[in-house]
């Protein structure tokens, strides 16, 4: 992180990653998504984040959807507020 300017570097989507915001909790693993291409998506939580990283309503992710069904998605990567608000900022997000 710069100091003056702030800024951090974030991760960034990947050639097969989208941008998306989580529109309601399903329970479970479970997450409504809208990802960034405009399509609504089915998220599913992979284990390694579900005890580690509390996912909300509101919060945006980092998603893969699925090649074999394009109506899911796995979540890759949560941003914090701070992160998304930046991401925000930079117009990579609305």
């Amino acid at each position: 992180m710069t100091e003056e300017s702030g800024r951090r570097n974030l991760r960034m989507p990947d050639d097969k990653e989208l941008f998306a915001v989580v529109t309601e909790h399903n329970g479970g693993n479970h997450v409504r998504v809208r990802c960034a291409d405009g399509k609504n998506r089915m998220g599913r939580i992979p284990g390694r984040m579900k005890y580690r990283t509390w996912i909300n309503e509101g919060d945006v992710v980092l998603v893969e959807p699925w090649d074999w069904q394009d109506e899911k998605a796995n979540i890759e990567w949560r941003y914090s507020e701070q992160d998304a608000e930046q991401l925000r900022e930079e117009g990579h997000i609305e």
